[in-house]
């Protein structure tokens, strides 16, 4: 999920068709574990855009930082005798320490790059957001270093691990990435639609000046929506690490750019469609590698998106825009 000659969440070479039976449950596995984590950072786009009608993309940088903050826990309680507490204990502290600190990041990028051009025209903090993603790209590069981290291949899940159904092999580590994404999923419809703050932040969507004037705070709630985007691209990053072991400060440029892609294909703006538009994605990406060749992967997902605006330019589950006059 980066640029250069980063390796690809998926490792499939073409196949000849009459296969196509045998493989096909391995694709769909590999497809949702792809499409989980492009759907963790679809979210983010959406619910700031929905929110703000701004595009972050310094987001897939959000990203890279979870990963790296994940790896500064691996490092600090992880020796070559082994983990130092609980393989389990240290997955969880891995994503509390992702998840909250990506969250806090976002919330400082939100007040000293994006709330003062709140009311600029909007290429202002378009060009603010790519200033403030290779900020952070070279800040993690500067800090840490330009060569690949490691999670240790097979360290922190065996690779033996994992659950076998006749000719599917479900590895631990992609069972973890569907069922976290789950889980984050269902907290955040429960967050946005069965509590205050969750009702406030569909009517800042809906109309920010009219909430401000009904006594909602704004700042507030746009801070909790960067938050909580963070949050879950912070997920996102760690799972990647734990899956593909690896992780280097230019991974965020074209995972943000595929959560982007998902977040535009299901209807941005739209929290359920982000999530099937990375479904979408991962599968049409996941079926491409297979069945067409890995090389053109990135090409049939793009066609895919165009194809989608071509037929529905809102995205699968978004709605159109009335301008009156």
């Amino acid at each position: 999920m980066e640029g250069g000659h980063s390796p690809s969440l998926l490792a499939f070479v073409p196949i000849p068709m009459e296969q196509f039976f045998s493989q096909l449950p391995q694709t769909i596995v590999n497809g949702l574990t792809l499409g989980s984590v492009y759907a963790l950072i679809a979210l983010g786009y959406s619910m700031v855009y929905g929110i703000l009608k701004l595009l972050n993309f310094a987001h897939g940088d959000i990203y890279m930082i979870g990963a790296y903050l994940a790896y500064g826990v691996f490092i600090l309680f992880f020796t070559e005798e082994g983990a130092l507490i609980p393989v389990a204990l240290l997955i969880v502290l891995m994503l509390v320490v992702a998840m909250v600190g990506a969250g806090f990041v976002s919330i400082v990028v939100e007040r000293f790059a994006y709330r003062p051009l709140r009311y600029a025209p909007r290429i202002a903090p378009l060009i603010s957001a790519l200033g403030v993603s290779f900020v952070l790209q070279n800040m993690v590069q500067i800090t840490v270093g330009s060569r690949p981290k490691s999670f240790g291949s097979g360290t922190l899940i065996p690779t033996a691990a994992g659950l076998d159904l006749g000719d599917l092999r479900v590895h631990a580590s992609r069972l973890l990435v569907i069922g976290t994404t789950l889980v984050l999923m269902l907290a955040l419809t429960y967050f946005v639609r069965g509590t205050r703050l969750g009702r406030a932040m569909r009517a800042v969507s809906m109309d920010l000046d009219a909430a401000a004037m009904m006594g909602v705070n704004v700042n507030q709630v746009v801070l909790v929506t960067f938050f909580i985007g963070a949050v879950l691209a912070g997920g996102g990053g760690v799972l990647v690490g734990i899956v593909f072991f690896s992780i280097r400060h230019t991974m965020g440029f074209l995972a943000g750019l595929k959560g982007f892609t998902a977040a535009v294909m299901g209807g941005i703006g739209n929290v359920p469609g982000a999530v099937i538009g990375g479904l979408v994605l991962g599968m049409a990406e996941s079926f491409a590698s297979v069945y067409i060749s890995v090389t053109f992967k990135d090409v049939v997902a793009f066609v895919l998106l165009l194809a989608v605006l071509l037929i529905r330019p809102s995205g699968i589950l978004g709605r159109a825009v009335v301008s009156k006059v």
